[in-house]
């Protein structure tokens, strides 16, 4: 089982856009969520993926979690099972520096959120700031994907 290791941003622009190198759809959807362990289902442009996270530790910057590709009709056919809303939104890959920055834009109930996050190998990790990023915001709850289902952006 590997450890994710992230940092979470709000996007302060839209010049990401044009930073970007590849982009994808994603549907996403949580089988489960209790205890701080979450079961997701996603289907990312023609792939489909099941993911288990374990409870974040280090403040929200670090938890286990497992992964494995699946065909996509099977994940669609799972996102039927989620419990909530399901999460739609285009990802946008941005390098910058030795780190590739995953930009979330949402659409449905979380319209107008925008966030970024880039994977590091510690939790103490320096990385070069992308002039888009804006406050941090690790280890807030609300910005979790699996609670974005539940507590939609457009209800804060």
């Amino acid at each position: 089982m590997a450890l994710e290791i992230e940092r979470k941003f709000l996007v302060a622009d839209d010049s990401y856009k044009s930073m970007a190198f590849h982009s994808d759809r994603i549907a996403q959807g949580y089988l489960c969520r209790e205890g701080g362990n979450s079961a997701r289902v996603r289907v990312r442009g023609d792939k489909g993926y099941i993911t288990i996270k374990g409870p974040s530790m280090d403040g929200g910057i670090s938890r286990f979690e497992w992964e494995k590709e699946i065909p996509a009709g099977e994940a669609w056919e799972l996102l039927n099972l989620c419990h909530g809303g399901i999460i739609d939104k285009t990802r946008y890959l941005v390098k910058c520096g030795k780190h590739t920055f995953e930009v979330d834009e949402f659409y449905g109930d979380n319209e107008g959120l925008v966030m970024a996050e880039v994977e590091l190998e510690s939790p103490d990790e320096e990385f070069e700031r992308p002039q888009f990023l804006g406050k941090e915001v690790t280890g807030d709850r609300r910005y979790y994907n699996s609670s974005l289902t539940r507590f939609p952006f457009k209800c804060w």
